[in-house]
């Protein structure tokens, strides 16, 4: 199972966020409640299943480290990753680093994006989405020229 579609919440004071139940089904372990892996990337908050975090976590072993900007990146990825429980009502917290890099307040969006799912600022999420909208054709020319055959 994979996370799709997207959902407005509220997070509380505490950074305490509920999950939708399609999301819970991904993490949760059989009959234990599971771990998120939460991590800070592009205006927004990365949450990953712990298997999939795994082979993430294991695709950094073919990064050029010898290159300063690949340092940076695995520091920035992995050293603000974060393991969080699902609590028994669904929630997960937010850790306050994770919070203030993607100024998460109140209202967020939670949106799959197949292997994960984002957490972001509502506003920043819809300004990205109109962003988005105006260059989608473009997009698609790009993936067709180089050779990535989306069937819609």
């Amino acid at each position: 199972m994979k996370f799709w579609g997207h959902s407005i919440r509220n997070i509380d004071s505490k950074g305490r966020l509920m999950l939708p139940p399609d999301f819970r089904d991904v993490i949760q372990d059989g009959d234990a409640p599971g771990q998120v892996m939460l991590t800070r990337f592009d205006a927004c908050v990365y949450g990953y299943a712990q298997p999939d975090w795994d082979q993430i976590v294991d695709s950094f072993q073919h990064l050029n480290l010898a290159r300063p900007d690949m340092r940076r990146f695995q520091r920035f990825f992995l050293g603000g990753a974060m393991q969080v429980p699902l609590d028994k009502q669904g929630r997960i917290l937010v850790p306050p680093h994770l919070r203030k890099y993607a100024a998460l307040d109140k209202e967020v969006v939670l949106a799959g994006s197949g292997r994960r799912f984002e957490i972001w600022n509502l506003e920043r999420y819809e300004r990205e989405m109109d962003d988005f909208d105006s260059s989608a054709d473009q997009i698609m020319t790009e993936l067709t020229e180089s050779g990535y055959e989306l069937r819609l």
